[in-house]
């Protein structure tokens, strides 16, 4: 993934945090930094997809709680 560098740059300021006792911040960095993977991780699930074909990847799901579908 190109976009992996942000996470070392998030890791870098939660270090700082750590040493500097920015307690409050360290935790948000931590939460930052799992929100930015996840994203990374979404768009390049999607990429993926749209390489291959897959426009169906995007749309919303029809099921779930609350729908009824009918064979």
């Amino acid at each position: 993934m190109t976009n992996d560098w942000i996470l070392d740059v998030l890791a870098d300021l939660k270090a700082f945090a750590d040493t500097n006792g920015l307690g409050v911040l360290s935790l948000q960095l931590d939460e930052t930094a799992m929100v930015a993977a996840a994203e990374i991780s979404s768009r390049a699930i999607r990429v993926q997809a749209e390489a291959y074909g897959d426009t169906e990847h995007d749309k919303p799901s029809t099921g779930g709680l609350g729908c009824h579908q009918h064979a």
